[in-house]
């Protein structure tokens, strides 16, 4: 397979995962019941992958109790927040609301002392990519604006997510568990934090259709995407798998507009490009510290830090 044909396979398995959270939802799943299905088939995928690659889960207490911080954060609550928020939310906004946590990223860096002060160009994205959720939002537009509290959800998964990275990056990366075992270790953890979520949202009434579209989510879109995310980490570096982040927002519209006739308003895919644009521009600018050619050290490193996310 080649590194487009991967990349686009990973963007269309990646960013299908709000189309399934949709369809799960419209079929009768409640947000617990498919966060954790979610959890439980990704870490069954991923203990097949790590078994076939001869790895094995970490054994110290240390660093189970690490992987419940990250599996937390990770995992278990941003999966179940995307699931609230896509109650009241279409999937094609779930996905371009997703593409924020970069911002968040940098925000966290920024109060943490991790991030040097920002050059304008950098200052300038980090403006311009919550004009774009502002744009989204639109609090000032009373008959189409997206101001809910399903969309605060999908926003607080994606900060969610920037806090388990800052953590990750501190706490998980550069210890020289295998990658594959640890993030199946995570995903196991994620599935004992999400049971006690199936209380809420009453009893699920699934229907075959919902039943299919959460386990394509948590065998495709959560445990095979890790496989072909880790691949092209291991082959060309972190900075080239996360390209693929550019894409999803893209593929999340695209598909709620044609499989699920969700309305694609000019705001909306006016602010997903400001939102774009804005990350985009925060990764440029001087002030970062060069990204050495990847070694098999730091390739693992990066492994770690990127793909613990599914």
């Amino acid at each position: 397979m080649t590194s487009a044909t991967r990349m686009g396979v990973l963007a269309l398995l990646w960013g299908s995962g709000f189309l399934w959270i949709k369809i799960s939802l419209n079929e009768g799943l409640t947000p617990g019941w498919i966060t954790l299905v979610r959890c439980l088939l990704g870490a069954g995928v991923l203990l097949a992958l790590a078994y076939g690659a001869g790895q094995r889960l970490p054994r110290d207490r240390g660093t189970w109790a690490r992987l419940a911080v990250a599996a937390l954060f990770c995992n278990a609550l941003p999966f179940l927040l995307f699931s609230v928020g896509e109650q009241t939310v279409d999937s094609g906004v779930a996905g371009v609301l997703n593409a924020t946590t970069p911002l968040w990223s940098l925000l966290i860096g920024l109060g943490l002392g991790t991030e040097r002060p920002l050059p304008a160009t950098r200052l300038t994205g980090l403006v311009l990519g919550f004009a774009g959720v502002l744009l989204i939002f639109a609090p000032w537009s009373a008959g189409s604006g997206l101001m809910s509290l399903g969309a605060l959800a999908l926003l607080g998964a994606s900060a969610s997510y920037a806090v388990a990275f800052a953590y990750m990056a501190r706490h998980l990366t550069g210890r020289g568990t295998a990658p594959l075992a640890l993030s199946a270790a995570q995903l196991l953890t994620a599935t004992a934090l999400s049971t006690p979520a199936l209380t809420a949202g009453g009893t699920p009434t699934a229907t075959w259709t919902g039943i299919l579209a959460v386990a394509v989510l948590g065998v495709f879109a959560t445990g095979l995407t890790f496989h072909l995310n880790y691949r092209m980490i291991a082959e060309e570096g972190p900075t080239s798998a996360a390209t693929v982040g550019y894409l999803l927002p893209v593929v999340s519209v695209a598909l709620g507009a044609l499989v699920l006739d969700e309305p694609l308003t000019a705001r909306v895919v006016t602010g997903m490009a400001v939102v774009l644009a804005g990350v985009g521009l925060t990764r440029l600018g001087p002030g970062r510290p060069a990204q050495p050619r990847p070694t098999r050290s730091t390739t693992n490193r990066g492994i770690s830090r990127s793909v613990l996310r599914w």
